[in-house]
C-alpha cells in the first residue's frame, strides 16, 4: 500500500478549515513564590531557586518575613498577586509556590492552617494559576544528634490541603530534614544566617536549599526541566547526603 506525502497537509488544511485547534508548545513558567521568611529575600531559599531559572522563564520572590497564611494576604499583597497572575497568564503559565507553617504554628490551630491553605489554592486556581504547596523548610536544631522535627504536624496539614485541592506538593520538610541529618550539626552551621540563626539561610544555604526545591519540583513537573539550569554537583551532594556550599 502506498501513502501520499500530501495526506498530512490535506488533514492540516481540513483542521484549519473546520476550526480544529493545532497543538502548541507549552507556555514557559512564571513563578510567584509566596511564603514566610524561609522563602523570602535575605534568608530564604526563594532567591536560590530563582537563580536557576533560564530565559524565557521568569519569577518573583514574594515571601514576607513573619507572615502566615492569614497575614500574607493583607496589605494589598493578595490583590497584587492576583493582578500579577492576570498580567502574565496570556504569555506564561503562572505557577504559585506556597510555603507556610513557621509562623502559623505560633498563632493558629492545625485545622485553621489547613483550611487557609485550601482557600488559597482554590482562589489561585480560580485566577488561572497553578498552585504548588511546599512543606516547611526544616529548622536546623539538633537534639541527641538528630534534627528536632517540630514542624511535622504542619507538614501533614500542608499535604492534606494539597490532596483536598488535588494539586501537587513538594515535601521540602522531609527532604531538608534528611539532608541536614545526613551532614550533621557541625556542617549545617554553614547554612546559618549570621552564624547563629538555625532557621534562616546564609547565601550558601539559599543556593543549596533553592536547588533542593528545584529538584523536588522537577520530580513532579519533569516538563519544566528545560527552564532550569543544571547544577549536578549540588544536586548529587543533596542526593548522597554530602555537605556542600554550592560554591559559595
Amino acid at each position: 500500500m502506498k501513502f501520499s506525502i500530501i495526506t498530512p497537509f490535506l488533514a492540516l488544511a481540513a483542521d484549519m478549515a473546520f476550526g480544529n485547534p493545532i497543538a502548541k508548545a507549552k507556555k514557559s513558567p512564571y513563578f510567584f513564590l509566596i511564603g514566610d521568611s524561609t522563602v523570602a529575600v535575605n534568608g530564604g531559599w526563594g532567591d536560590g531557586f530563582l537563580s536557576y531559572l533560564k530565559d524565557p522563564a521568569e519569577g518573583e520572590n514574594r515571601g514576607v518575613s513573619g507572615s502566615t497564611t492569614v497575614s500574607w494576604k493583607s496589605d494589598g499583597r493578595w490583590a497584587s498577586l492576583l493582578q500579577g497572575i492576570n498580567d502574565t497568564k496570556a504569555e506564561y503559565e503562572p505557577i504559585v509556590t506556597v510555603q507556610f507553617g513557621h509562623n502559623d504554628q505560633k498563632s493558629l490551630i492545625l485545622d485553621e492552617f489547613r483550611g487557609n491553605l485550601v482557600d488559597i489554592a482554590s482562589e489561585l486556581k480560580g485566577a488561572g494559576a497553578t498552585p504548588i504547596f511546599i512543606t516547611s523548610l526544616t529548622r536546623r536544631r539538633f537534639e541527641d544528634g538528630k534534627v528536632v522535627q517540630n514542624l511535622h504536624d504542619w507538614r501533614g496539614k500542608t499535604i492534606a490541603a494539597a490532596k483536598d485541592e488535588r494539586i501537587k506538593w513538594l515535601d521540602l520538610n522531609i527532604a531538608s530534614t534528611r539532608y541536614v541529618n545526613a551532614i550533621g550539626a557541625e556542617n549545617s552551621t554553614a547554612y546559618n544566617l549570621g552564624g547563629t540563626d538555625r532557621t534562616h539561610l546564609s547565601p550558601a544555604g539559599e543556593i543549596v536549599f533553592g536547588r533542593m526545591v528545584v529538584d523536588l519540583l522537577l520530580e513532579k513537573r519533569a516538563d519544566l526541566a528545560g527552564h532550569f539550569s543544571a547544577d549536578e554537583g549540588v544536586s548529587e551532594a543533596i542526593r548522597d547526603g554530602e555537605f556542600t556550599t554550592g560554591g559559595r
